[in-house]
C-alpha cells in the first residue's frame, strides 16, 4: 500500500498552490466584507489550466483523476481562500461530468469548452425548500409542450446564480405517482438562466459572503429539447454519477480548511506571551492542536482513499460517505479549536480564522448531513436496517 503521491500529483498540488499565493488572507477577507465576487481568482485558474483537470482531453481537459481533482480542490481551501474560492469554481471544475459521461456529442461541443473557459459561469439547481436533501421529491417540473419544455417550480440554495448565464437543472418530467420508483420520472438539462422567466433572489447568510447564494423562481421558463442531457427521466440516475465525488471534494476541502486554522492557531499559540510564556507552552492549547492535527490526517486518508477507489472504477460509496462525515468533523473543529486559540482575537476578522469558521460550517450540514451519512453507513456496511 503506497502512501506517496506521484510526482505528477504533487506538481499539480504546487502548481495551483503557486496560483493561490497571489490571492492572500487579505484579499479572501476584503472579498468577503464586500459580498463581491472573486471572479480575478477564478480567472487565474482558468489561465493556469487547472479547470479542466478532470476533463477528458478530447474536450480540452488534462485527462487526470479525482485524485488530482481534489489535490487541487484541497489548496486552494487550504491557502486561506476556504470555500468561498473553492464554490468560485466548483460549477466550471466539475459540472461539465454529466455532459461528458450523459451527452451527445453536439451537446459536449457546444458546452463544455465555454464553461472550462469561463465564457459560461454555470449555478446548479437541485435542492427545493420543500424536499431538502430528499431528492427524489423534487416538485420543480417540466412539462412538453410538443415543441419545448416549460419549467416552473422553485429551487433553493442555488449558489452563484446572481453571476450564472446558465443553470444545471434536475426536474420533474413524470409525477411521483406516476412512476414506478421515486427516482424515475426526473430529468436533467442545462440551459439558459432566461431571467424573463427565472427571478433570483439572493439569501443573506452566515459565512461564504463572496459567493452568493439564492433562491431562484421558474415561471414557464422555456427550453429546448436539445439541452436535455440523456433520456428524459432518467437525471436522478445521472446525477449520482457525481455524489461520490463530491463526498470527496468536500471533504478534502473541509480538511484543507481546517489545516489552514491548524496553521494559524499554531504560529499563535508560539507567538503570544501570556504570563511571561508562550500559550504554546500550555497543554491546554498544545492538545486539542495535535487532537486536530492527527484527526485532518486521519479524514485525509480515507479522503484520498475513496478517491483512488473511485479513479479505479471500484465501489466506494461507504469511503466518500465517511471522507465526508470525517472531514467536515475535523475540519470544523480544527477551525473552532484555532478561534479559541486565539481567545479574544479569534473573533476578530483580522486574525482570519472566524472566517475559516464560518465557512466551514456549511459543510457539516450539507450536500448531505452527519446524520444521513451514518445512516447510510449503518446500513450498507453493518447491515443494520433501514431508519427512515
Amino acid at each position: 500500500m503506497d502512501f506517496e503521491f506521484t510526482e505528477e500529483q504533487l506538481a499539480v498540488r504546487d502548481g495551483i498552490a503557486k496560483v493561490c499565493e497571489n490571492f492572500d488572507d487579505d484579499y479572501w477577507l476584503a472579498r468577503d466584507e464586500k459580498h463581491e465576487f472573486p471572479f480575478d481568482f477564478a480567472e487565474a485558474v482558468r489561465d493556469a489550466g487547472y479547470l479542466g483537470v478532470v476533463m477528458p482531453e478530447e474536450f480540452g481537459g488534462s485527462g487526470l483523476g479525482w485524485v488530482e481533482g481534489a489535490l487541487v480542490m484541497q489548496a486552494i481551501a487550504e491557502s486561506g481562500g476556504c470555500l468561498a474560492a473553492c464554490s468560485s469554481i466548483h460549477m466550471n471544475m466539475f459540472g461539465p461530468m454529466a455532459m461528458v459521461k450523459h451527452g451527445t456529442d453536439e451537446q459536449r461541443a457546444r458546452w463544455v469548452d465555454r464553461l472550462l473557459t469561463l465564457k459560461d459561469r454555470a449555478c446548479f439547481g437541485v435542492t427545493e425548500p420543500g424536499a431538502g436533501i430528499d431528492t427524489t421529491h423534487l416538485t420543480t417540473k417540466a412539462e412538453w409542450d410538443g415543441k419545448k419544455y416549460v419549467i416552473s417550480g422553485q429551487k433553493i440554495w442555488t449558489s452563484t446564480a446572481q453571476e450564472a448565464n446558465k443553470v444545471m437543472l434536475i426536474t420533474r418530467t413524470t409525477p411521483v405517482e406516476k412512476t414506478k420508483r421515486p427516482i424515475d420520472g426526473l430529468t436533467l438539462f442545462y440551459t439558459d438562466l432566461n431571467r424573463d422567466y427565472a427571478e433570483v433572489r439572493e439569501i443573506p447568510k452566515m459565512g461564504r459572503h463572496a459567493v452568493d447564494s439564492n433562491q431562484v423562481f421558474y415561471d414557464g421558463m422555456p427550453v429546448p429539447e436539445e439541452d436535455r442531457i440523456g433520456e428524459e427521466g432518467r437525471g436522478f440516475y445521472y446525477l449520482l454519477d457525481s455524489l461520490n465525488a463530491e463526498r470527496i471534494m468536500v471533504a478534502v476541502e473541509a480538511i484543507g480548511m481546517g489545516r489552514a486554522a491548524l496553521r494559524r492557531a499554531t504560529n499563535y499559540a508560539k507567538e503570544r506571551i501570556v504570563f511571561d510564556r508562550p500559550i504554546g507552552k500550555n497543554q491546554a492549547i498544545q492538545h486539542p492542536l495535535a487532537e486536530s492535527w492527527a484527526k485532518l490526517e486521519a479524514a485525509n486518508l480515507m479522503a484520498y482513499k475513496a478517491a483512488t477507489l473511485y479513479d479505479a472504477g471500484a465501489p466506494c460509496g461507504a469511503e466518500a460517505n465517511a471522507s465526508k462525515y470525517l472531514g467536515a468533523e475535523a475540519g470544523f473543529e480544527a477551525c473552532t479549536r484555532a478561534v479559541m486559540t486565539h481567545g479574544g482575537m479569534g473573533y476578530a476578522k483580522e486574525f482570519h480564522v472566524e472566517r475559516y469558521m464560518r465557512e466551514c460550517l456549511v459543510l457539516r450540514i450539507g450536500p448531505i448531513p452527519p446524520p444521513l451519512i451514518l445512516s447510510y453507513l449503518a446500513e450498507q456496511v453493518l447491515g443494520l436496517p433501514k431508519s427512515y
